[in-house]
């Protein structure tokens, strides 16, 4: 009971951290400990299902309840207090920066040259693509409304990415969602479910939020497969390498973050740069205790 309670807990982070723009799913799952098991969970399910089905029962009712639960109040710490919100999941990742550090490099020794380029182009790649610009999002509602099946066809194409995001520490799901457009429609149609709820016998709505969520959950389920078997082959076989990627995209998606227009959109002065100080060293500190347990 205890076990399942904790897992349903992580869910919830693991949830929680799909919503937020540029925030690495598997970065909170490592920082809490359960990376290396949900990889084996979903790579091993097959041929031994009746022990991972608790895990991963557990783990994927947290991520739903944190979605449903908490996408509201993120949109709203997002909209109303986005530096210190932003700021505060900066400093989970620039506080298990350290912890990624001992993986990747165990011994002091100087890196070889193929181990610096296995840091330096994740860091190119990310603040190159920070510095894209995108456009304004459209109004979620119409697109919806005028969304057909070549539309369907791309979510679930921008949920196969996303999952595959999801699996890689330093990649940002949400992150990948905003370069292919689909974020706002995504967070929209995730918001209305809580409305759905209050009148159940909106026939529109339902279908609006089905048509939306089903092709990109079932790309999310196929992406989210494929790239967990991928990922967890290479840690078996070269382990220290992926690791030293999974720094050099850790430290370039703390600029990309920073880049990222929601960290400013709800305006920034002296008295809110405090507050994103505090809230940045306590994220800091929570990710580097937190890890400081497991590794």
């Amino acid at each position: 009971m205890v076990t399942a309670l904790k897992n349903f807990l992580n869910g919830i982070a693991f949830g929680v951290t799909q919503i937020v723009p540029g925030v690495s799913a598997g970065t909170v799952a490592i920082i809490l400990g359960f990376y290396n098991e949900l990889l084996e969970s979903v790579n091993s399910f097959r041929e031994n299902p009746g022990k991972h089905v608790k895990f991963l029962a557990a783990m994927l009712l947290g991520a739903a309840f944190g979605i449903v639960a908490f996408g509201s109040l993120i949109n709203y710490l997002l909209t109303s207090f986005s530096f210190p919100t932003m700021l505060f999941f900066i400093g989970l990742i620039v506080g298990a920066i350290p912890h990624i550090r001992s993986r990747a490099m165990p011994s002091r020794r100087k890196l070889k040259p193929h181990e610096i380029v296995c840091i330096a182009l994740p860091v190119l790649a990310l603040v190159l693509i920070a510095n894209v610009e995108t456009s304004a999002p459209a109004d979620p509602a119409q697109v919806i409304n005028g969304m057909g099946a070549p539309f369907m066809l791309f979510l679930f194409i921008a949920g196969v990415l996303a999952a595959a995001a999801l699996v890689i520490p330093g990649l940002s799901g949400s992150f990948v969602l905003l370069l292919l457009g689909v974020y706002h429609v995504l967070i929209y149609s995730v918001s209305s479910i809580r409305h759905l709820l209050a009148d159940l016998a909106n026939l529109r709505l339902m279908l609006d939020i089905i048509k939306v969520l089903l092709p990109f959950g079932i790309g999310v389920i196929a992406g989210g497969l494929t790239a967990a078997r991928i990922v967890g082959r290479l840690f078996e076989k070269y382990c220290v390498i992926v690791y030293l990627i999974i720094l050099g995209l850790m430290l370039g998606s703390v600029y990309a973050l920073f880049m990222e227009p929601v960290v400013w959109q709800s305006g920034v002065d002296a008295a809110i740069i405090a507050v994103g100080a505090v809230t940045f060293t306590l994220g800091c500190a929570a990710a580097y205790l937190s890890g400081k347990k497991r590794f």
